[in-house]
């Protein structure tokens, strides 16, 4: 054991590519159930660390039944929204369409707008197009996200000749693992942060038979901070989660009303550790003292981060255990992942900056900035504006903290002409180890390309595996062809998949 937990912590902070393929395993196999686990912004050093500290953890006995990836990567921008269809699609966002959750769309037009004026719109696709953000249930009734989202805030563009409203699950332009499993008369359900995870539906908006959505920007009750603001509360928004995947377990829809086949395919998201990261110090219904983030360079947690790590082990341990009760711990593979990692680590590199010289770029139509910016021109004058925006922030390399510019004509290698594509940026800017962008308190962010945003958590584990740490290097987007394979289905029926050659991780078996 200890020499598994050794080689658990080498490969997690080796990051060493590995160009080689890996041979599977001989012998493949089977599961009846994929349960899906984002734990958002926790890095595999997290898990390694944790693992080593806490031998008698649920996390250890996942890892010594499972199969951890320590140079795991995932999606480039590292925001939520990619970090999760990379996973469910296989995809990058140069298939996609998805490079952030607030980005724009050249062809679209603003809510409201009746699609009058110039083509050219912010599309934001959370918390900003709920019924009600400020409620825990977001103003509709869990379970049925339609109810939760108001069409009026959503973004608008012509189909047809005929202005239509763009809902999450039209947006994203490949189908997902949802949807294979649903055409092949399996049940799918998901809970995450906002309603606006209806995406998961896919563009056929029918992969997901139960979306069990609360809002975690919601307001905690008797207070005018978020849920965000508080490590308790987040625990809280998380565990009434947890609560619905069980009751999924236990034959029922995640309301726990209605008796139902246990999902071939579910899951859900922890928002626990992607705030014990950001958030500085104790909120509302906290303990006096805590601290949020990492002590050192070494990812050592501060006690804040630390009580939301042994809450997260202790919630997948009920979890294990429903799964156990209800005889699925056999059949089951268990995926953790993340979405995204967190930015930074050490906490001697932070360094907060305004984004707002972004806005002064020329030709300007929009930009989103949390430790990487994506800036759009608007779309009609970004021809004659384009020399002189790459000028603009070349001079701004100093003020907004800029490791790296990547140009309209670098964006049409790595990902689509934004001359050409209706989502692609025209420039992304990456920044130095540590800057975030921010007038508040938070003390990381992610969204951004370094090792910290991207060098993410990602473990299969099931009684039958044999624990090891696989060293190659691998990317998030493989975890959806290893679902469809360890279900005993096509991957080739993804169409991200067949796009990019995306494989199943290796060593899976499958």
């Amino acid at each position: 054991m200890r020499k598994f937990f050794r080689a658990m912590l080498l490969g997690a902070t080796a990051m060493m590519p590995t160009f080689g393929m890996v041979q599977a395993q001989a012998a493949p196999a089977s599961y009846q159930h994929v349960l899906l686990i984002s734990i958002d912004g926790m890095h595999a050093i997290d898990l390694a660390n944790y693992v080593a500290g806490h031998p008698t953890s649920t996390l250890a006995h996942l890892a010594q039944t499972g199969l951890f990836y320590p140079n795991a990567l995932t999606s480039n921008p590292s925001d939520s929204f990619p970090g999760m269809v990379a996973q469910v699609t296989g995809g990058s966002p140069a298939v996609t369409g998805v490079f952030y959750d607030d980005s724009y769309d050249r062809t679209y037009f603003a809510p409201g707008s009746n699609c009058q004026g110039a083509p050219g719109a912010e599309v934001a696709f959370a918390e900003n197009i709920d019924v009600d953000s400020t409620r825990l249930d977001a103003g509709g009734k869990p379970g049925l996200p339609m109810t939760q989202i108001d069409p009026v805030k959503l973004p608008l563009a012509m189909v047809n000749g005929k202005c239509t409203v763009v809902y999450p699950h039209d947006f994203v332009r490949v189908n997902n693992v949802f949807e294979i499993v649903k055409k092949h008369g399996g049940r799918t359900a998901w809970s995450d942060k906002h309603p606006a995870y209806e995406w998961l539906a896919g563009p056929s908006g029918k992969g997901l038979d139960d979306l069990f959505a609360l809002e975690q920007d919601s307001v905690i009750p008797g207070t005018k901070v978020k849920t965000t603001g508080s490590f308790k509360a987040e625990r809280d928004f998380d565990d009434a989660r947890v609560k619905a995947v069980i009751n999924e377990m236990h034959g029922f829809d995640s309301t726990g009303t209605t008796k139902q086949a246990v999902p071939t395919l579910f899951g859900m998201n922890f928002q626990a550790v992607s705030v014990g990261q950001k958030l500085p110090k104790s909120g509302p219904a906290d303990d006096a003292g805590l601290v949020g983030g990492y002590s050192d360079a070494s990812a050592a947690p501060n006690n804040g981060l630390a009580l939301q790590l042994d809450y997260v082990d202790t919630a997948l341990g009920q979890l294990v255990s429903a799964l156990r009760d209800n005889k699925l711990e056999a059949s089951t593979l268990i995926i953790l992942a993340s979405k995204h990692g967190q930015s930074p680590i050490d906490p001697t590199t932070f360094q907060a900056l305004d984004d707002d010289p972004y806005t002064k770029t020329p030709g300007y139509g929009f930009h989103i900035a949390d430790d990487a910016a994506l800036i759009w021109l608007k779309p009609q004058d970004r021809e004659k504006n384009t020399a002189d925006a790459t000028a603009y922030l070349d001079k701004a390399v100093k003020t907004l903290g800029v490791g790296q510019i990547m140009t309209p004509n670098q964006m049409a290698i790595a990902y689509q002409d934004p001359s050409k594509d209706s989502r692609t940026p025209d420039f992304i800017v990456t920044v130095n180890p540590g800057v975030v962008y921010t007038s508040g308190t938070k003390i990381a962010e992610h969204g951004g390309s370094n090792a910290n945003d991207r060098n993410v958590l990602l473990l299969l584990s099931n009684p039958a595996i044999k624990g090891q740490a696989i060293t190659a290097q691998v990317q998030t987007t493989q975890v959806a062809p290893t679902i469809l394979r360890a279900l005993g289905l096509d991957p080739a029926e993804l169409q991200a998949v067949m796009e990019e050659g995306t494989q199943p991780l290796p060593r899976s078996g499958f």
